[in-house]
């Protein structure tokens, strides 16, 4: 059976970027992984950094039942993503454990720095997955499996100098708003959080408004997700496209 793997920054930062491609691939057949390498500890401005890891571990791990992937716990704290040998270690054990086939993550360039240290780690940790001699923290044995990495689009879909950003590909969510939509408000804490800040369920909206926008600029669908492919150097054939196999009937190429 196929694995996806998805790996991100933040408790919500899948819902918002990629659950409705997950969905997709569940459909497809593949068995899902979910992981947050940060725990979510500074997304309060009421509870402390401790209660808050903890109400959102529980809502992460709801989360990841509700698409019926397998959860991995999160590495530090949030604002701690760093690109160190530590964190590189444990998250290139957990690869080697899932052995995935495909790894969805963040874009390489976003507007926050875990953002983008959670993506350098998981490519690295991929390109490390069959090397003997890199040794992992726990101690893992090596997998050779080509596994095929795919960027999300950077939040609001563009890069940090406010470049937009086009994707390889969209994949159809048209259909899957209100199932995201339920996957995000497991996350009730920061639903609260912004509700109070920003007004009713604006957090929903902006999710459903930031896949609308991409559904416009791909002149098909009304709600889409975005990706581009990782080069394949070190990871698999040049010719490997596991998503667009998964979800030819959902997926376009720009």
């Amino acid at each position: 059976m196929k694995t996806a793997f998805a790996i991100c920054a933040h408790p919500d930062d899948i819902e918002f970027l990629m659950s409705g491609t997950m969905m997709h691939l569940a459909e497809a057949g593949y068995t899902l992984h979910y992981m947050n390498v940060a725990n979510g500890c500074c997304g309060s401005t009421v509870h402390t950094a401790e209660e808050t890891a903890r109400i959102r571990l529980a809502e992460s791990e709801a989360a990841a039942a509700f698409l019926g992937a397998t959860f991995h716990p999160p590495l530090c704290n949030d604002l701690e993503v760093f690109y160190d040998q530590s964190t590189l270690q444990q998250l290139t054990a957990i690869i080697r454990q899932v052995a995935p086939d495909i790894i969805l993550t963040h874009s390489p360039t976003d507007y926050m720095e875990d953002h983008t240290n959670t993506c350098r780690l998981a490519v690295t940790a991929a390109f490390c997955r069959g090397m003997p001699n890199y040794r992992t923290q726990p101690a893992s044995d090596v997998t050779t499996q080509n596994v095929t990495l795919y960027h999300a689009q950077p939040y609001s879909h563009h890069d940090p100098l406010g470049n937009l950003i086009r994707p390889d590909y969209y994949v159809d969510v048209s259909q899957l708003q209100q199932r995201k939509r339920d996957m995000l408000a497991l996350h009730a804490s920061q639903k609260q959080w912004l509700d109070e800040s920003q007004g009713l369920d604006s957090y929903l909206t902006t999710m459903s408004d930031l896949d609308q926008q991409l559904g416009a600029l791909s002149g098909r669908f009304s709600h889409a997700e975005g990706w581009r492919k990782h080069l394949h150097l070190g990871f698999c054939q040049a010719d490997d496209d596991p998503l667009l196999v998964a979800l030819s009937s959902s997926i376009i190429q720009a």
